[in-house]
């Protein structure tokens, strides 16, 4: 028997949008803090997806709490 190198099937991508309208489902993710602070400052990040469009927002904070 000889011995191989394992590999696993990834998931399949689904191209279905499950909302119908913009702003319906929103993907929210905080980070934070970075080794490296923006020229303002901030060392957090709230990057914001709208699940229809794809449209992408990214807000850079001082402190969690701004969150």
């Amino acid at each position: 028997m000889s011995k191989g190198k394992q590999t696993k099937s990834s998931f399949k991508q689904l191209k279905v949008v499950s909302t119908s309208r913009p702003l319906e489902l929103l993907y929210i993710n905080f980070f934070g803090p970075s080794r490296t602070m923006s020229l303002g400052g901030n060392c957090y990040g709230l990057v914001v997806v709208d699940d229809y469009s794809h449209f992408t927002w990214t807000l850079f904070i001082t402190t969690k709490d701004e969150a």
